[in-house]
């Protein structure tokens, strides 16, 4: 027994001594961590000596520069009442999160010791995303655009009075003065003398300015009013056929972007003129993209522009909205020609989205970077020892001769500054056009290709990725809301209708205010900032789409709802047109409209198609007089160039017409109700709406008051088809309601 116990008593010795020895290890730990963080503190440690208020934003663009040396103050009457009382000019920056040129003037500036010092003492400094805040960004964009005789863009820099006031407007400024470009080390000082020698002088100059934006921002000042007629549409089309680039596709020279509303417009003028051009000018443009260095090729998805004429180097970030524009787009083309490769491209944009832009609530997040590792398309281009290494063999010659690389590099040479050898994968010929030469068939190659590029995508996930900006915004999440319903239907996918609504649904249960308006942004469990324009137009136009993908009366009912907010909220009662902000929201030195369909449409041009559609839905005229009150506010700006547009010039087709109201009838288990349905959307007849009624007391016909008398007839699946505001005799023939939805009707 006492040898049992001296054991025991042992045992316990060495486990006490392990536990005091572990506990002195892990004291010695905090200890060294201690004299670590003041040693660091103390020899002037990034880290450690600089924090700004930044810091305790949700924006990442603003989290980015939070340990900046420069004093930032996010956009508040903090940094005013700052400005004011210390008598200092304001330098208001603005960017967002995945901007090249914004992360260089960062590093080179704002991080820099001696150019922060000099900012502190002349100015009060605020920090802007242009993703959060368009409203500031859209004006200030005016000022630079006023000012400037070069291009603008980002990073945009004002400067301005404490009153908002701008004086001067400047986009990337290095360091140091190079090749005619003034460095902020120069600059600052010029700014501080004139504010203290000839401040009479920028303050008139200021008002100046401001008065010069005031009026810029509201282009719905008509001198005259204009009916906007089939006419514009030629106009518009005529303007894109003159700037089409037929060798490569697209418009214009370089950069080239991709603005999926041409093509969507286009599509819509081949069906109304049969004019085999127009059809032309997207089939080509839509090809030419997806085989270039624009579309990434290993993991899908569009970067943002190309920087050269055909296609092949492009701005290696990746905007949601552009995913979304394009995937309707490549539906829409799908729908109007039958061909695989369209829809084949859509599900690939469909695919890069579902995989790494959703968030686990069900949002969509706005963009991934086209930096990683300090270097822009790191992440993307490949040297063909890399191929060699990760395929091996054959399956490395394949890519290799598939995807046009070389030795030297073609990113290299294209590019400048790179490292040598790397190469953007790209095509020159499609796989069908490919596969011969191999001597196997298109399926058999594309498989081979397909196994490789699974390859290739595991291999890159061990890159280190470009930064992913993950704030979820109501606009551009409608726009994906919108895609991904039109493409569900379309190619018949379930998972896209339902990534939709699980989309729709989290937008609105978390991304409203306690009375139910809108928000903007969302971001780690917060939603914030009052939601503009675009915010409820875009959103609108998605449940619209998601109506017609799922008809869930609940998405109509909400998108009614959110219209008659944004009348009440946004609407210009003298002018027409909606302001891009609330009539509620912070009041800027300029209330801005917008109708310029530029990188993403407007919020006036979607605004306007909403209400053509939401007119025939509901059988309520008011809706298309107001579309019409809209177009005519805006008739003069269009007319002067209706290629800038082009989403608007959706809406005056659809306005024109033909357009078709089509009620289903039927039981929606039915096959016969199914089968209708399905023959509804795989024609192409993108100016109608789609409603469907399964019994009498349906409660579509609390919203559509116009079909309470429609019923099955004998029993069957029924079609009611009105064009133009005529209707015809109801049929439970598919193809004759197919004939009644053929423009020789019209």
């Amino acid at each position: 027994m006492k040898n049992m116990r001296r054991g025991r008593l042992d045992s316990a010795l060495r486990i006490n001594t392990f536990f005091i020895g572990f506990i002195t290890f892990l004291i010695l730990i905090c200890l060294f961590a201690i004299n670590y963080t003041n040693w660091a503190h103390a020899s002037g440690s990034k880290e450690m000596k600089h924090s700004n208020r930044l810091k305790n934003e949700k924006s990442p663009y603003l989290l980015q520069h939070a340990d900046n040396p420069v004093d930032w103050y996010p956009w508040g009457e903090e940094a005013f009442d700052k400005a004011r009382k210390e008598n200092k000019p304001i330098l208001l920056s603005i960017g967002y999160s995945t901007c090249h040129w914004c992360h260089v003037m960062e590093h080179e500036s704002f991080e820099d010791e001696e150019v922060a010092k000099l900012m502190n003492e002349t100015f009060v400094s605020i920090k802007v995303d242009r993703e959060e805040r368009p409203d500031i960004d859209g004006i200030y964009m005016t000022v630079c655009q006023m000012m400037s005789k070069g291009g603008c863009g980002w990073p945009l820099n004002i400067i301005m009075t404490p009153d908002k006031k701008p004086f001067f407007a400047a986009t990337y400024i290095p360091k140091e003065s190079r090749y005619g470009r003034l460095g902020m080390i120069e600059f600052v000082p010029k700014v501080k003398e004139a504010w203290e020698k000839d401040n009479e002088n920028i303050l008139k100059s200021a008002e100046t300015i401001t008065e010069a934006v005031k009026k810029a921002t509201d282009v719905s000042q008509n001198t005259q009013v204009k009916d906007l007629s089939t006419k514009t549409l030629d106009t518009a089309y005529n303007q894109l056929l003159r700037n089409f680039d037929e060798e490569n596709g697209g418009f214009g020279r370089s950069p080239k972007f991709p603005t999926p509303h041409n093509h969507l417009f286009l599509l819509r003028y081949w069906k109304r003129t049969n004019d085999q051009q127009a059809l032309d000018m997207v089939e080509k443009t839509l090809q030419e993209m997806r085989l270039g260095g624009m579309y990434d090729h290993v993991g899908f998805g569009f970067h943002r522009y190309s920087t050269d004429p055909n296609w092949l180097v492009p701005h290696f970030e990746k905007m949601l909205y552009d995913q979304a524009m394009l995937v309707m787009a490549y539906t829409e083309a799908y729908q109007a020609t039958g061909k695989k490769e369209y829809e084949t491209t859509a599900r690939q944009i469909l695919t890069y989205v579902l995989r790494d832009m959703t968030s686990p609530e069900g949002g969509f997040y706005s963009a991934e970077d086209a930096d990683s590792e300090g270097e822009e398309g790191k992440f993307y281009v490949w040297t063909e020892e890399e191929l060699k290494e990760t395929l091996g063999g054959k399956n490395a010659e394949l890519i290799i001769t598939t995807f046009n690389t070389s030795k030297p590099g073609n990113f290299a040479e294209e590019a400048g500054g790179h490292k040598t050898g790397a190469n953007i994968l790209h095509l020159k010929k499609s796989f069908s056009e490919i596969a011969p030469s191999y001597e196997i068939s298109e399926e058999e190659f594309s498989e081979r290709i397909e196994k490789a590029r699974v390859t290739l995508f595991n291999e890159r996930e061990k890159r280190v990725h470009p930064y992913k900006d993950d704030k979820i915004l109501t606009d551009w999440n409608g726009l994906m809301i919108a895609a991904l319903s039109k493409a569900g239907r379309v190619f018949n996918e379930p998972q896209y209708t339902e990534s939709a609504r699980k989309a729709a649904d989290f937008i609105l249960k978390d991304m409203r205010n306690n009375n139910g308006t809108l928000l903007h942004r969302y971001r780690q469990g917060e939603a914030g900032i009052r939601a503009n324009v675009d915010d409820y137009a875009f959103f609108i136009w998605g449940l619209l789409e998601l109506y017609e993908s799922t008809f869930d009366i609940k998405y109509l009912k909400v998108a009614l709802s959110l219209q008659e907010e944004m009348d009440k909220g946004f609407w210009d009662d003298k002018n027409g047109g909606y302001y891009f902000t609330s009539n509620d929201a912070e009041k800027l030195i300029s209330r801005q409209k917008e109708i310029y369909d530029g990188a993403i449409p407007s919020g006036n041009s979607v605004a306007g198609l909403n209400l053509l559609k939401l007119s025939r839905i509901t059988g309520e005229v008011e809706y298309e007089q107001k579309a019409a009150k809209l177009g005519k506010a805006f008739s003069e700006t269009i007319e002067s160039g209706p290629m800038a547009y082009t989403l608007f010039m959706i809406g005056l087709d659809f306005g024109i017409g033909p357009s078709y109201e089509v009620v289903i009838v039927g039981d929606p288990g039915a096959e016969d109700t199914k089968a209708m349905i399905d023959a509804v959307r795989k024609n192409y007849s993108p100016s109608k709406i789609v409603l469907t009624k399964g019994k009498d007391d349906d409660k579509i016909t609390e919203i559509a008051d116009f079909t309470k008398g429609q019923s099955r007839i004998e029993g069957k699946a029924t079609a009611y088809v009105c064009l133009n505001h005529i209707c015809n005799l109801p049929t439970t023939d598919i193809n004759k309601m197919l004939e009644l939805l053929s423009p020789d009707n019209s």
